[in-house]
Formats: C-alpha cells, structure tokens, sequence
C-alpha cells in the first residue's frame, strides 16, 4: 500500500512548529507494512490544497491530509479536499450531535440541557464534511476528520493526529519488510559494498550516518526471507560496532 502525506500549515513552512505529525504517521504506516512514498508540507492555500488532493488521490491507494480544520479565519483544509472531490461541505447529524456533547461537556450540562442557539460555536464551520464523506468523530477536539473515497482528512494538534488515525489505522497496511543494524563503517566507506549490493539484491537500501561512530544500514524489501538474506550478507561484509 502506497502512502503519501500532505501536511498543511503555515506555520510548519514558518519554522514555528515541528511537523511530528508526519514523522509519527511515517513511522506507525511503515510498522503496519504500508509504504509512505511522498511527504509534502503546503501553506494554508485552498486551490494548492485541491489541486495536491486532486493530483495524488489518483496516484497513490492512500492520501492523510493533516491540519488546517476548525472554525477559524485559516482552517480551509475541509473546503479544499470537497472542492478536489467538487462536493459541498454538509453537517451531518452525528457530527452536530458529538459538537453539541463536546459543548455540553465543557459548560457541565447534560448535553439535552444545552440549547444549540445559545452555543458560541458556528457548528458548521467547526463540523461540516464534504457531502457523502465518512465522518470521524474527535475523541480529544472539536473538529471531526474525514474519509472521501481513499482521501484522509485529519485535523493538526497533535493529539487529535494521534487519536484519529487510531481510529482508521486497520485500514492501512502491506507488504513491506524493514531491518536496521549498525555498522563502524564511515559512511563514506561503504559506496563499492552498497553498488554491489543493489546488484544484488532487488531491495532497498538506506545509509544513515551518526556522530556517535554507529551509523545505521536499513534494508526494505516485500519479502522477509530476502531482507534477512541481505542483512547476513552485508554484516560479512562491513564492520560492525565493538560489543561493549
């Protein structure tokens, strides 16, 4: 399974904030067996939003777009991926029925108690999905997410990440197989062993150095048989770190 993550915020583009978001997303699909195989961090620009939306959905089996939802002046994010799908954006009763309780909570009332007119909250700013769209519901927020054929629509805190792909998460998965083992070995040192490798093996191969002498080889592959053959081969082959 194929996976690319758009990331939308201004503020990551700025420097004001780290995109975790996408470092854990990476990291739990690769556990899953899924492949991420594009990352992309756009500002909060609506006709850049659909036309990455638009462009990707048909190339990859998955696209998780995270941040920019809410009721605020630059969460677009919702109307964007509707415009990309040229759908309109509806309240749907489950999701007016979780801001409501979500309200009711907050001010400590039943939530039968509470009157939707006297709410300071625009529900559909804050709820609206594009019509037709699967929405999820937010355990830790206000805004729900959302899944429009095999578009993801997540909101930004990290949290609200975090709980909503958990929700999706069976969803994803694959064939792909990763092995990591240290090596001594200066990276620059390992250019002939990694050539021959790849003309070896039909596998991936990642060179990742470090400044404390134990630089990483990450092998990825479909096959576990294969990747463990790789492994055995390149640790005959390279020095490996003192035992200490």
């Amino acid at each position: 399974m194929d996976v690319a993550i758009v990331t939308v915020g201004d503020e990551i583009l700025a420097g004001d904030t780290r995109n975790t978001n996408a470092e854990r997303l990476a990291r739990r699909l690769a556990e899953r067996g899924a492949r991420v195989v594009r990352m992309l961090t756009i500002p909060d620009d609506a006709e850049l939003i659909a036309d990455v939306v638009t462009d990707w959905r048909g190339q990859f089996d998955a696209v998780i777009v995270g941040g920019g939802l809410g009721g605020t002046h630059d969460d677009i994010t919702m109307d964007a991926v509707a415009d990309a799908f040229g759908r309109d954006l509806v309240l749907e009763s489950e999701v007016r029925e979780d801001l409501i309780a979500h309200m009711a909570d907050y001010e400590g009332v039943d939530p039968e108690d509470l009157d939707p007119a006297a709410v300071d909250l625009n529900l559909e700013a804050w709820g609206a999905t594009p019509a037709g769209a699967r929405p999820l519901l937010n355990p830790v927020g206000l805004s729900p997410g959302a899944v429009i054929e095999n578009v993801y629509v997540f909101p930004g805190p990290p949290a609200e990440f975090e709980a909503m792909f958990d929700a999706v998460a069976d969803e994803f998965g694959g064939d792909a197989v990763s092995e990591t083992f240290e090596t001594a070995a200066p990276e620059a040192s390992l250019t002939d062993t990694l050539a021959t490798f790849r003309e070896e093996f039909d596998l991936v191969v990642g060179s990742y150095p470090s400044r404390d002498g134990r630089n990483r080889l990450k092998i990825t592959g479909s096959d576990p048989d294969r990747v463990a053959e790789a492994i055995a081969w390149l640790r005959e082959r390279v020095p490996l770190p003192d035992e200490e």
